[in-house]
């Protein structure tokens, strides 16, 4: 059923489906007997994982770049996620990088994508998280600094998001590897890193024991650093006692891509990014010797792919661009096969 959906989706701009598909997902997640049909129609069975300390249905989650304003995420909730990640969401609203700016490549089952955190902001998305949660889910937010935010100035950004979400939700994402804002992907590197990292932990500290809750810090990495470069980003990650990780976000390599659209700057995801990231995650866990937890993203298609990822030391995986390709079934088809 969904081949036919995916080519009339097809047929429509890229961004346009994506808008399309996250108004039909708040749509279904307003009604409760649309939310009970789905729930019904993709049940899937309890597989429970428990990470950093948050207890998990089980391993499937919504990858960030989704639902970037909270929109959609009760109604993709009823699809059988175990956690869902809103965002990437900035202090201030902002229009992000000039349209087109996602492309798909059919063929290599992979998307381009340059939006550079489009999104309504942060006072925008708390509203839609006061909303009453699904039982059992696990929500997190991923957080990113506006594009005209100075690097210097960026642990200014992450703070102030950090007051905003940390009584609302279940684990926050610090994002620097995004390639589609300018500058950002420096902030990995060691001095620009530890600097961010040693004001956000005396800042966490402080929220944490305003609203006496420990909410997880996990941090997300590009696939393209070098091993020199992950070390020192994984001292940094440790030396700040950041609670996982999140490998990988999309790359700027072209391996393994056949498609004409190739040359199109932005980030890739899907199928070629996979092993990248697979590999990512065999790096991380060697170097920390399984003491800090992964979540896996990239090219997760199936349930091999699932597995790839858990055996290289992820302890959660999560999907995006497979869902543009396989469809909303996918979760549960996971789920029973994992």
């Amino acid at each position: 059923m969904y081949t036919i959906v995916r080519r009339l989706l097809f047929l429509l701009e890229p961004e346009k489906a994506h808008s399309l598909s996250v108004s039909l997902m708040r749509i279904a997640g307003l009604f409760p007997p649309i939310r009970t049909l789905l729930i019904n129609w993709y049940r899937v069975p309890d597989h429970p994982v428990c990470a950093f300390g948050i207890n998990f249905r089980n391993p499937i989650g919504l990858a960030a770049g989704y639902d970037k304003d909270g929109l959609a995420w009760r109604g993709l909730a009823c699809l059988g996620f175990g956690h869902i990640e809103i965002g990437t969401v900035t202090p201030r609203p902002q229009e992000g990088n000039p349209r087109p700016r996602l492309f798909r490549l059919p063929q290599d089952k992979a998307l381009i994508n340059r939006l550079g955190f489009p999104g309504k902001g942060a006072s925008f998305v708390v509203k839609q998280l006061i909303k009453a949660r699904p039982s059992g889910l696990v929500l997190g937010v991923n957080l990113g600094i506006n594009r005209d935010t100075p690097l210097e100035s960026a642990a200014s950004d992450y703070i102030s998001l950090l007051r905003t979400f940390t009584p609302l939700v279940d684990y926050l994402v610090i994002n620097v590897s995004s390639p589609n804002t300018i500058g950002l992907r420096r902030l990995q590197a060691r001095d620009a890193l530890e600097d961010l990292l040693s004001q956000l932990r005396i800042e966490r500290d402080v929220i944490n024991k305003q609203f006496n809750c420990q909410v997880p810090l996990l941090i997300k990495l590009a696939p393209d650093l070098s091993d020199d470069e992950l070390d020192d980003a994984l001292d940094a990650i440790t030396r700040y006692k950041l609670d996982g990780v999140i490998a990988t976000n999309t790359t700027v390599g072209r391996q393994d891509v056949h498609s004409s659209l190739a040359h199109e700057t932005g980030g890739l995801s899907g199928t070629p990014l996979k092993n990248i990231s697979t590999q990512m995650i065999k790096k991380i866990y060697s170097r920390t010797s399984g003491k800090l937890p992964i979540i896996g993203v990239g090219g997760v298609m199936g349930a091999p792919d699932v597995y790839e990822k858990m055996d290289a030391g992820a302890v959660l995986v999560q999907v995006y661009t497979g869902l543009v390709y396989k469809g909303p079934g996918l979760v549960a088809q996971l789920c029973r096969e994992c």
